[in-house]
């Protein structure tokens, strides 16, 4: 019930909040708008591609190392440092599609004005 309650209190900032701003009316050229309205949706789509990719590496990475150290405890601290390389460097690689995602919205951004 307290999540209910608070759930619905976040409801109704939200609506309050973005009223005003549903109500504003836009003289931009509908071209533009679909192409940027299509420049979110495909960067939406490529982090989410990213990130469900760099967990699934993440995962796989984290189950052989413990794999390895069960089967060999005194190799324990280099497949230790081995795993935290590979989990920072997908991690990198997810956040350089968050950059270019970012990148892609912005130029978008600029061509909707």
């Amino acid at each position: 019930m307290k999540n209910l309650k608070a759930l619905g209190t976040f409801v109704v900032f939200i609506l309050l909040g973005s009223g005003p701003l549903l109500a504003q009316q836009t003289g931009l050229d509908p071209v533009r708008a679909g192409l940027y309205k299509w420049a979110i949706i495909v960067g939406g789509a490529a982090i989410a591609i990213a990130a469900a990719a760099g967990a699934f590496c993440q995962a796989k990475a984290i189950s052989s190392a413990c794999e390895g150290i069960s089967r060999n405890p005194g190799s324990a601290p280099h497949i230790r440092f081995l795993l935290i390389f590979g989990l920072v460097l997908i991690e990198t690689l997810v956040i350089y599609t968050l950059l270019i995602t970012i990148i892609i919205v912005l130029i978008q951004w600029g061509n909707y004005k």
